[in-house]
């Protein structure tokens, strides 16, 4: 084969690779919101590898605690937040450590 052959296998070779790759999904992400000793939404469903984020808007601090350990904050001050990847499916209930009351789940698909 000459080089105008093996030239036109490399292109078309790059050109196979494009039409068939799959697309790189795009990254996820959610947010809830932590207003007067709550979290809103109470129950929030996101599918797996998305990043949620708590965003405190209290003047009190909070904290993101998992009941079983899964993960957790320090105290988040006015404006603080805390963010966490998804990577498993699964029911994930978390409380704030310093107001007990407060508690909400995520919802993993």
């Amino acid at each position: 084969m000459n080089t105008l052959g093996w030239v036109r296998v490399v292109l078309a070779g790059i050109a196979l690779t494009a039409v068939t790759a799959s697309p790189v999904p795009a990254a996820r992400s959610a947010s809830i919101e932590i207003k007067e000793f709550n979290f809103a939404p109470k129950v929030l469903t996101v599918e797996r590898g998305t990043t949620v984020t708590w965003i405190n808007h209290d003047e009190e601090p909070h904290t993101i605690t998992s009941t079983k350990g899964a993960f957790g904050s320090t105290g988040l001050s006015n404006d603080e937040s805390f963010s966490q990847t998804f990577t498993e499916a699964g029911r994930y209930e978390y409380f704030c450590a310093l107001h007990p009351h407060m508690k909400a789940v995520v919802i993993v698909k």
